[in-house]
């Protein structure tokens, strides 16, 4: 599991500065690791479009004595994908039913890990900034990734004025919802493995129209990053039926946080307004048993500081 970590940090990490020839190998590698594991540097670079030379400086430039150390980490690679069923790789037949709960909390656990060590802390900041200024905040996430864009949504829709949130896989209405998109607004588009080239048109269509784009997925490499000033990336890793999304939620929660952090006085006035609704309008604020106390004890700093 470390071999397959290591060789995608060293690739993320060194991805900028990477030629285009590089670049390119770069991205095949991480697309395709059980195939790249098994061809010759030559191979490989007919593969790719680029000279076997080109292969060998760039497994040098990973920090591999030579290609065939790199080559025996990309087989390492595709052995734990296969065979390693204690790290939370769930294939149906491969493990006992005794042991799924343990191993897929494992996992889950071990690709947060894995995020907070490789976040970008920088971009998460600029993430923050950027939707705090913004005007109308635009949140999509298709398919498997709409429970997230709703929960973002519905969260920040307590403390700001406008946010929409794209969630259907109809090319039609997404782009009604983005038609007034402008440079005063921002667009947080959450996509992984299979990436959603529906998803991908909107983001062009945002940049188009100069919003702000903010991307959360998994890697330099995905395609999502075309548009985006600010990349947030989280692992998520494939088992046999499903993602863990388990990571991505987190970085949400973490923006949900820190921008409530930043609009301390409308989350406050927010819920100070819900509480006289409800009780003006005879509505309950809540259906659960044993109700004690929803109420959110938020103290509003009013240095108008962010805690930082």
């Amino acid at each position: 599991m470390k071999t397959t970590n290591d060789i995608i940090s060293k690739m993320n990490a060194k991805y900028a500065g990477m030629s285009k020839g590089q670049k390119i190998l770069s991205t095949y590698i991480s697309d395709h690791p059980e195939k790249a594991a098994f061809l010759t540097a030559a191979k490989l670079g007919e593969q790719v479009g680029v000279s076997e030379s080109t292969v060998v400086r760039f497994a040098i430039f990973l920090g591999y004595k030579g290609y065939p150390q790199f080559q025996k980490s990309l087989e390492e690679v595709v052995l734990n994908k296969l065979d390693n069923k204690d790290e939370g790789k769930v294939y149906y037949g491969q493990i006992k039913k005794s042991r799924i709960l343990k191993s897929v909390l494992g996992a889950d656990a071990e690709r947060i890990k894995e995020t907070l060590a490789e976040i970008d802390e920088v971009a998460f900041k600029s993430a923050v900034n950027t939707i705090a200024q913004a005007k109308t905040v635009y949140i999509i996430g298709l398919r498997s990734c709409a429970p997230l864009a709703q929960f973002m949504g519905f969260h920040l829709g307590t403390f700001f004025d406008d946010v929409r949130v794209i969630e259907t896989g109809s090319a039609s209405e997404v782009f009604e919802k983005l038609l007034h998109i402008s440079e005063r607004d921002v667009i947080v588009a959450i996509s992984f493995p299979r990436y959603s080239m529906l998803t991908l048109k909107a983001l062009e269509f945002a940049n188009e129209r100069s919003a702000k784009v903010i991307t959360l997925t998994d890697s330099v490499h995905s395609p999502m990053n075309l548009y985006s000033s600010c990349n947030l990336l989280a692992r998520c890793d494939m088992s046999s039926i499903v993602e863990s999304m388990v990571a991505p939620m987190s970085v949400i929660n973490a923006l949900i946080i820190a921008l409530s952090m930043r609009r301390q006085k409308e989350l406050v006035e927010a819920m100070d307004t819900m509480e006289t609704v409800f009780e003006d309008m005879g509505v309950s604020g809540n259906d659960e048993l044993e109700y004690i106390n929803d109420r959110v004890r938020f103290v509003y700093d009013k240095s108008g500081t962010d805690g930082e």
